[in-house]
């Protein structure tokens, strides 16, 4: 049996996902956590093969969380379960330790074969965020563009922005997934990072107060 721990501040989500994951047949639901720092007691208590961890959470992060464990439990495997796609985050987590960084939009059928694959020694990241680390490799100043838009743009990545022209041309989530090369899932994540930064509601909102700012071209 594959035992996991699942970490998110959202009930909602601990919930879904011990029911998604505990329907297979060779893993163990061992507990849920809503802060790393509870998943780091939990862990000393139930000994998981696999802990799920979310990124933003309050008293201890994800990320935080995620290099105590590996420095104090090394044989824990993390994955780091979250909406955000931001680069930032994938090379906080990845140099923490964590094994696999993927978006909570992810199929369950997919969620479960990446425990597996995670679980028997692989690494796992979604192929949208292999493309821009590899870009970001090959391309250095790519990272320089990104950091330079996240200070300016009230903490938008250059990706976010490509989103948002698209949507100040009216494109649905379905047209932007195929245009940018990824999920309506994905999507509708970056959407809502875009309302939370800009501190609006709804799309017309934020496309007017993404120009209003300069953000994108009116």
């Amino acid at each position: 049996m594959i035992k996991v721990l699942i970490v998110d501040d959202q009930e909602l989500i601990r919930e879904s996902l011990s029911i998604v994951l505990g329907g297979e047949t060779d893993f163990e639901i061992v507990g849920t956590a809503e802060n790393g720092q509870v998943a780091m007691d939990l862990t000393k208590q139930v000994s998981p093969n696999i802990v799920l961890m979310d990124i933003h959470m309050p008293i201890l992060n994800g990320v935080e969380a995620t290099a105590q464990m590996k420095s104090e439990f090394p044989d824990v495997k993390v994955i780091i379960l979250t909406t955000f796609e931001e680069l930032g985050y994938v090379r906080d987590a990845l140099a923490a330790g964590a094994e696999g960084y993927l978006l909570k939009a992810i199929h369950p059928k997919d969620l479960a074969a990446g425990i597996r694959l995670v679980h028997h020694g692989g690494t796992l990241i979604t192929q949208e965020i292999a493309r821009q680390l590899i870009n970001q490799w090959v391309n250095p100043s790519e990272q320089v563009k990104e950091e330079k838009t996240n200070k300016n743009n009230f903490g938008l990545t250059e990706r976010e922005i490509e989103v948002l022209e698209e949507l100040s041309n009216g494109a649905s989530n379905r047209e932007i997934a195929r245009k940018l090369y990824l999920t309506e899932g994905t999507v509708k994540n970056y959407i809502s990072n875009i309302y939370s930064k800009l501190e609006v509601t709804g799309r017309h909102k934020a496309v007017f107060k993404a120009k209003e700012e300069g953000i994108i071209h009116p």
